[in-house]
């Protein structure tokens, strides 16, 4: 049987990125410990509507940890508590009755706040955009299995690709580094075959991309490592590092010139 606590929020409230926030505190009365985090969150918009209040503004879609839309900083690291899941996975049995929980959004430059917990990471997609496609010659299409891919290789790829854009690594990241995220995309092309026509052009895109959106460097901390949802590794970022400079290097492109 469920059992039943009452909590302190202390949720950050905010209009858009125009105007100054601050940290709002809402009683949450009677959650179950079965419910998920955002369901949590449910419950206290029920009653702040039932009250003629604002409810909370959040992020969320699938609630099955795909999607990558659920982006909270729950006290003090995304996602919350628990390690390898998202905010939507969160069960309230993570936590006690009487525990007061501080819930804020993503805090990054690249990522400003839309309205309270929801932040606009359109950025994602304008990286993406810049280099996240491949080149396919068209014709017969030839069978998969013809193409030998040394399964490492394969799994490799496979858990590069695993990444679901949700922005905790550079909340995570004290300088709120997007380099996990990119290298994970570049990553997921760089090894199979079908990604090689744009090999060098992609990484020299996306990582300007990056940088044009304001996101910070990084300094190896790790954080992001250890905080993304999905497990991607920080070997990506080494492996991002390779093909840029290999593309500086070897094969300069001008990608300008193709925009």
């Amino acid at each position: 049987m469920a059992q039943h606590m009452n909590l302190t929020l202390k949720v950050w409230r905010q209009k858009n990125d125009k105007t100054k926030g601050k940290f709002v505190t809402i009683q949450a009365k009677d959650i179950a410990d079965d419910m998920s985090f955002l369901e949590m969150l449910d419950v206290v918009n029920e009653d702040l509507t039932r009250k003629g209040e604002d409810p909370i503004y959040f992020d969320h879609d699938c609630r099955e940890g795909i999607c990558g839309m659920c982006s909270l900083v729950i006290n003090g690291r995304p996602h919350g508590p628990k390690y390898g899941i998202t905010t939507c996975q969160l069960h309230m049995r993570s936590f006690h009755d009487g525990q007061t929980i501080v819930i804020e959004p993503w805090r990054a430059a690249a990522f400003p706040v839309l309205k309270d917990l929801a932040v606009d990471r359109t950025s994602f997609d304008r990286i993406q955009q810049a280099g996240g496609y491949v080149n396919v010659n068209t014709g017969g299409v030839p069978d998969a299995n013809t193409i030998p891919i040394p399964k490492r290789i394969a799994d490799e790829a496979f858990e590069s690709a695993t990444c679901i854009g949700c922005g905790a690594c550079v909340a995570a990241c004290k300088n709120a580094s997007a380099m996990l995220f990119v290298s994970a995309k570049i990553s997921q092309f760089a090894l199979l075959p079908q990604g090689q026509t744009e090999r060098y052009e992609r990484a020299q895109a996306m990582i300007d991309q990056m940088d044009a959106e304001g996101f910070g460097s990084c300094t190896n901390t790790g954080a992001c490592e250890a905080e993304c949802p999905k497990g991607i590794k920080l070997s990506n970022i080494a492996r991002m590092n390779r093909e840029y400079f290999g593309a500086k290097f070897f094969r300069e492109e001008d990608v300008h010139t193709h925009s």
